[in-house]
């Protein structure tokens, strides 16, 4: 039997490169706060007063994953949860001045991060690559959730 070639494989790939962003964002933006943190503070800059699910849903996280998250950045002081008054069921989101704060300095970080880590692409080969991983994201997203409405991810380039 003869050996795979790896190179032919999304998902060998997609491994890959997910292994270098988290080396990349432990030593260049935050050892404390992971990409999915950051991710959720990024969405509640861009939209403050989100309940959990929609937050969730912007991001890309499943439900467990989604409450996880939030836990920690609840517990860490960077976000505050407030009964819904319209639905006393649900809570919505908002940063403390904390998590502005580090969403802030973040956010400079994962700038730089991001130079790096696209440091070997041309400005033109970047647009390329991001289009083609958003249309392969978003094909994944629709098999994980058939029918429901893919939301983009609030994103920075």
């Amino acid at each position: 039997m003869a050996a795979v070639d790896l190179s032919a494989h999304p998902g060998h790939l997609a491994r890959r490169l997910q292994q270098a962003h988290y080396l990349l964002w432990n030593t260049m933006v935050s050892e404390e706060i992971t990409s999915p943190q950051f991710a959720v503070l990024n969405a509640l800059v861009a939209e403050p007063g989100l309940d959990q699910r929609s937050v969730g849903e912007r991001v890309g996280l499943d439900r467990s994953t989604i409450a996880e998250v939030i836990s920690r950045l609840g517990r860490r002081g960077l976000l505050d949860k407030v009964r819904d008054p319209q639905d006393g069921r649900r809570f919505l989101l908002r940063l403390t001045d904390e998590g502005v704060r580090v969403h802030r300095k973040l956010t400079v970080r994962t700038a730089r991060m991001n130079q790096v880590f696209l440091a070997p692409l041309s400005g033109e080969e970047q647009t390329v690559f991001f289009d083609l991983l958003q249309r392969v994201s978003d094909a994944a997203e629709g098999l994980r959730n058939p029918g429901a409405p893919v939301a983009p991810l609030v994103t920075q380039r």
